[in-house]
């Protein structure tokens, strides 16, 4: 094999940033420049002109501050794979998330909404004021937003959904104790519960899964010569012009024979490749069924839903099947990177829609119920989620994985374990199945944890796990619900003070 002189294990991918990228920075800032400012005027008809304004805007700022951070750490996260993998770039990540996120978000993400607006403090147990319960939401998207900013900036990927229940935790203790309405009676202490063990099992289940889906991977379709050429250190840095994958791996793989032994052979792709991908295309149209379209009122029946999955099932096994075979002019490393670098795609896409149905409620469910109490002068257990708001959060999230998300991305697509699109495809695919599961009972889990389990996974496999990267991850995921519960409860006896 032709040498390739390779980067340093812990640098970033070249895809992830690029000097010249001002236009897009101002681009992405003037997008959420005006989208704020027509929600914010839009807002002011949809609570009435009654409701205070101060307290309208400082909660839009917050709720997009929160949506903006979500971005730059959670689906930096959910996307680290793909960019580190060299299969998507940062600008095709983007265009991802801003379709499959917030499409996520809107269609299968009301029942973890719900849980998250009002399954944490408990609205009839105490006699609170409905703008104290505002002030408890707007602190909670505060102390969550600036924690996850911080460990943002250090390039942690940790959990949003602990962070919002910490800043709402901190939050209402304090308006309890304050006001003397209450104390930790407030708190459902059973829901914090049964949340932290979903919390344990959360990198548990995904580690669990990716080992899994990438030892049969590696077992039956790469063995060990393949999946030492398909490693991202095999491949050289490239210049943006010279920007494509493609090019990397006919620069490392150009005199790889093409058939050497009973693994790692054209036919094994063939025999394989197609079947995973039909059992991954299962898995995912399952989660979409039975999720998705019962929030549009459109479920279908389990007969029905089997039906379908299997014709899915069928057509993505024959689509792979054909694609496998036109690649057999290709090096059996270069076919085998191209077939799981688009796989990847579609798992990237597919992990994309079940983050969106899950953690943008993290920023839209305290935004929605403050927006609720000003329109109404009411706190009531479900309120409607505009469809602006949804808007508005989806391009701030957005925004923020293309300003801050890039540290994070290093984390998760380098640093963690060498990852390239086979391992990427099995450590997302087994993310988005346990993440949508998880939605479809509506317990709000860590996304974050679950795929961080899964690249762990992944590295076991390989035996390459970075454990010394694993530390100060750890230990931010210990930190972050009692520093969202301290900034929280600052920042409603602060909002109190000033607005109340």
């Amino acid at each position: 094999m032709t040498q390739v002189l390779a980067p340093e294990r812990h640098t970033p991918p070249p895809a992830v940033g690029r000097s010249n990228d001002h236009l897009w920075h101002l681009a992405f800032g003037g997008l959420l420049a005006i989208t704020l400012i027509a929600f914010t005027l839009w807002s002011f008809d949809f609570v009435g002109r009654d409701a205070p304004r101060m307290v309208l805007i400082t909660t839009v700022i917050f709720g997009a501050f929160m949506a903006f951070n979500i971005g730059g750490n959670d689906v930096a996260n959910a996307f680290g794979t793909s960019v580190g993998a060299g299969t998507l770039t940062m600008k095709q990540a983007l265009l991802i998330a801003a379709v499959f996120e917030v499409s996520g978000a809107l269609l299968a993400g009301g029942d973890v909404t719900d849980t998250i607006k009002s399954g944490i403090v408990d609205l009839s147990g105490v006699a609170i004021n409905p703008m104290d319960f505002a002030f408890i939401m707007m602190a909670a998207l505060l102390g969550a937003a600036v924690w996850l900013l911080v460990a943002t900036r250090m390039g942690w990927p940790v959990s949003t959904t602990h962070a919002i229940i910490g800043g709402i935790i901190g939050a209402s203790l304090t308006i309890g104790f304050v006001t003397g309405t209450g104390g930790f009676a407030m708190v459902q202490w059973s829901e914090v519960g049964q949340i932290a063990i979903s919390w344990v099992l959360s990198p548990a289940l995904g580690g669990l899964a990716a080992f899994v889906i990438y030892g049969v991977i590696k077992k039956y379709v790469l063995g060990k010569s393949l999946s030492h050429t398909l490693k991202p250190h095999m491949l050289a840095p490239v210049s943006a012009a010279e920007g494509s994958v493609e090019a990397q791996i006919d620069a490392a793989t150009e005199d790889v024979p093409a058939e050497g032994g009973s693994i790692g052979t054209h036919s094994a792709l063939q025999r394989w490749v197609p079947l995973i991908a039909a059992v991954g295309a299962v898995i995912i149209t399952a989660m979409l069924l039975f999720k998705g379209l019962k929030n549009l009122d459109m479920s279908v029946t389990t007969v029905g839903g089997l039906l379908i999955m299997t014709m899915i099932g069928a057509a993505v096994w024959l689509a792979v099947f054909v694609f496998a075979k036109t690649l057999r002019k290709q090096t059996v490393p270069r076919a085998t990177y191209i077939l799981f670098s688009w796989m990847q795609v579609f798992t990237a896409s597919a992990f994309a829609f079940s983050h969106g149905s899950n953690d943008i409620a993290n920023a839209v469910g305290p935004f929605a119920a403050v927006l609720d109490v000003l329109r109404t002068g009411n706190m009531h257990g479900e309120a409607t989620v505009p469809f602006a708001a949804m808007l508005t959060c989806g391009i701030a999230l957005i925004v923020g994985l293309w300003f801050i998300g890039r540290k994070v991305i290093a984390t998760v697509g380098t640093n963690l374990t060498e990852i390239h699109p086979a391992s990427g495809f099995a450590a997302e695919l087994a993310a988005a199945g346990i993440v949508m599961a998880a939605s479809v009972s509506g317990l709000p889990v860590s996304s974050t944890h679950i795929l961080i389990g899964a690249i762990i996974g992944v590295g076991l496999v390989n035996r390459s796990a970075n454990w010394k990267l694993m530390k100060p991850i750890a230990l931010a995921w210990i930190i972050t619900l009692p520093a969202a519960a301290i900034i929280g409860s600052v920042g409603v006896i602060a909002l109190r003070t000033m607005m109340g």
